[in-house]
């Protein structure tokens, strides 16, 4: 078939070098419906819903190679033309039908219908949630979320076949891998794997929180791809990797200056505001933490991984849960010891990093004489007056009156009691205006805690967390 626009679902074959090759390989494989040569192989699998023939001699058109019986060869160029026109009929009607039924959808809602909104986490679960009363009423509550889906033939070329030089690092849940798609976009793909150990419903709730979300500090999710036994996630690419990456590493962290460490906090700042305040729902990370900082070309935060993130509706402000997640040394005192966390468990987490990005300390598996932990040595210099001992001794060209400043926002932001630290608009505001007086702060949770890796939790409490001192760092870019 000639001047054609390709239809989606194409697979790359990198090892394919010419298109007599590109024509055997398709031949060869019972599944290969077609295929065409462009600098590279293509070749398709699905359904070809959405080819289009475009007019004679335009400079767009491409050659497509069609698979067919040879009784249908041979019955001619008509038979050729029927077969495109029945394509592309039926390719209008299902885009017709979609659009009617798009519109029902829309007009029985504004109706009070009982006409679902599916949202990710119903739509596109594998093992097909049953449509109960009470999913039917859940539904109703959550906003309506448009994912693109990517399918998994597509994925797996990206990823040159899920290789292990395309592999970026790995977590709970599973591997991270690069990839690029056909139009050279860099994507970083997240599969789940059998094996993991927060599976598919942490993995579900990353892609339903993220997809509601849209902020310059929070990373973007590009799509997903559920198949059968697969459930990936994809995202934007982070050449930078993250935050850890530097910022723990004796000679990385000089190329973080001053200039930038003040940029990424003011990044995470203002992410994390937008989360509790400014999007469509209410967010509580509940596991901000220096490797779920990636940065970007420029050095800017992203704030990632979503896994643990939890929605809240309405006015609610803070929530119980008997199943602990995180990570040791960003926990609050009321979450890690009572379960009870809320939009003040995500400011001490802030506090925790902010102190680490003006040290270049963790604040696990810090040894001090006089001190238990980072918290604690930031508290014994404030309190005699020795402040700006506290900055990482690598930065050059600091202004001291910020350093100071920001030191005593996170000691604000660490403070034992809930009700005693800022929200994150306090803290915007404490960032953005130096002519607003701080207070000053209480001594920090956990000062006299010897080792807050083995805080002792509520013994009925299900825990899923990890100590930061073994924290992995991916050993590419994200």
């Amino acid at each position: 078939m000639t001047f054609v626009d390709f239809p989606s679902g194409r697979s790359v074959l990198e090892y394919v070098s010419s298109a007599v090759e590109c024509e055997a390989v398709c031949l060869s494989n019972c599944s290969c419906l077609a295929y065409s040569y462009d600098l590279k192989c293509l070749q398709w699998y699905g359904d070809l819903f959405d080819l289009k023939q475009l007019a004679i001699n335009d400079s767009d058109g491409k050659n497509f190679y069609l698979k067919l019986p040879i009784s249908e060869l041979t019955k001619g160029k008509e038979n050729m033309q029927l077969w495109i026109i029945v394509i592309l009929t039926i390719s209008l009607l299902m885009f017709i039908l979609g659009l009617c039924i798009h519109y029902v959808r829309r007009k029985l809602h504004g109706q009070g219908g009982d006409l679902l909104k599916f949202d990710l986490a119903m739509s596109l679960n594998a093992d097909h949630t049953e449509l109960t009363e009470e999913n039917m009423r859940s539904a109703r509550k959550k906003p309506e979320v448009k994912l693109p889906l990517f399918n998994f033939a597509s994925v797996s070329a990206a990823t040159n076949g899920f290789s292990s030089t395309n592999k970026l690092g790995e977590g709970g849940f599973g591997p991270v891998y690069k990839g690029i798609l056909l139009k050279g976009d860099e994507i970083a793909v997240k599969r789940l794997s059998k094996r993991s150990g927060q599976g598919w419903e942490e993995l579900k709730n990353e892609a339903l929180v993220i997809a509601k979300l849209q902020h310059k500090n929070l990373v973007r999710l590009l799509g997903c791809c559920i198949e059968k036994d697969e459930k990936i996630i994809i995202y934007e690419f982070m050449p930078n990797k993250s935050l850890d990456f530097f910022l723990f590493d004796s000679v990385r962290r000089r190329i973080l200056d001053w200039e930038i460490r003040v940029r990424i906090i003011e990044g995470i700042a203002q992410g994390l505001l937008y989360l509790h305040q400014y999007s469509r729902v209410r967010i509580i990370h509940r596991d901000l933490k220096a490797s779920n900082i990636l940065l970007d070309n420029n050095m800017n935060p992203k704030i990632s991984d979503f896994g643990m993130a939890k929605i809240f509706g309405g006015d609610e402000l803070q929530a119980n849960t008997n199943r602990i997640v995180g990570t040791y040394g960003y926990m609050s005192p009321e979450y890690a010891l009572e379960g009870l966390f809320s939009i003040k468990s995500d400011v001490f987490s802030f506090g925790v990093l902010l102190l680490e990005i003006l040290s270049g300390k963790k604040n696990t598996g810090f040894y001090q004489s006089n001190s238990l932990h980072l918290l604690g040595h930031a508290w014994d210099l404030w309190i005699s007056n020795k402040g700006s001992e506290l900055i990482d001794p690598v930065l050059e060209e600091v202004s001291t009156h910020l350093a100071m400043r920001y030191i005593n926002i996170g000691l604000l932001c660490v403070q034992e009691r809930a009700d005693d630290r800022p929200t994150m608009s306090d803290v915007v505001s404490m960032l953005n205006n130096e002519s607003l007086i701080l207070l000053s702060p209480k001594q920090p949770a956990f000062l006299n805690v010897r080792s807050i890796a083995n805080l002792p939790l509520v013994k009925s409490r299900q825990e899923i967390c990890s100590v930061n001192d073994v924290t992995f760092s991916a050993f590419q870019a994200r």
